[in-house]
């Protein structure tokens, strides 16, 4: 009887954020409304704060569901028995473009993150996990980039941290333009060679390396 209780809860847990999701696409961060959540999942206000405390725990648990497997995947390539860390790279950059482009959970997000969010409080719950995510991701890359200097992957002075930063942009703004325009490229097709791209950029911009 217990086991089905929490089955039943955790089932209404994913029919809240499956709602979230579709109200939060459709009218943006700022005017969303728990009303609003809880009539398209067709359930009370209460049922909301039975699972969570209000809107940013709402955003940050809907969120946190498709971007958590996404870094369980790219941590599970750090350290130093890692003798591809470049190879781990693009492989979860190819694989987190293409889900983007084929889940409808994590394009949905995605969407809304990019495109249909108006952060304007600092201290808002939302607004900090988002950086820190942001943050966390800029960081685990900078640890992939220091494993791949000493495997030799990649130079000896490379500006390590402006890398980084270059990177995560280039990867970011592909996904951003084609969620904002996504007649305008072909992402799944073209995936591989984007990745390439910004990998190619790390490896041989002269730009990026370390001032004498």
């Amino acid at each position: 009887m217990v086991r089905k209780t929490k089955e039943a809860a955790l089932e209404t847990r994913h029919h809240l954020l499956n709602a979230a999701e579709d109200v939060f696409h459709r009218a943006g961060y700022a005017r969303t409304t728990l009303e609003a959540v809880a009539a398209a999942a067709g359930l009370t206000r209460g049922a909301i704060y039975w699972h969570f405390k209000d809107k940013s725990d709402l955003f940050n648990a809907m969120c946190d569901r498709v971007r958590l497997p996404m870094e369980e995947l790219a941590a599970s390539g750090e350290g130093p028995d890692n003798d591809d860390p470049l190879g781990h790279l693009r492989k979860i950059c190819v694989f987190f473009l293409t889900q983007a482009a084929t889940d409808v959970h994590l394009r949905k997000v995605s969407d809304i993150l990019f495109n249909k969010c108006e952060f304007v409080d600092p201290v808002d719950p939302a607004y900090i996990r988002q950086q820190e995510a942001f943050l966390d991701g800029r960081a685990h890359l900078k640890k992939v980039m220091q494993q791949a200097v000493k495997k030799g992957q990649l130079a000896d002075d490379l500006d390590i941290p402006l890398a980084a930063i270059t990177f995560h942009g280039a990867i970011d703004g592909i996904l951003r333009n084609w969620l904002f325009s996504k007649e305008s490229f072909r992402l799944v097709e073209e995936v591989e060679r984007l990745v390439d791209a910004c990998l190619d950029m790390v490896r041989y911009a002269a730009s990026l390396r370390k001032k004498a």
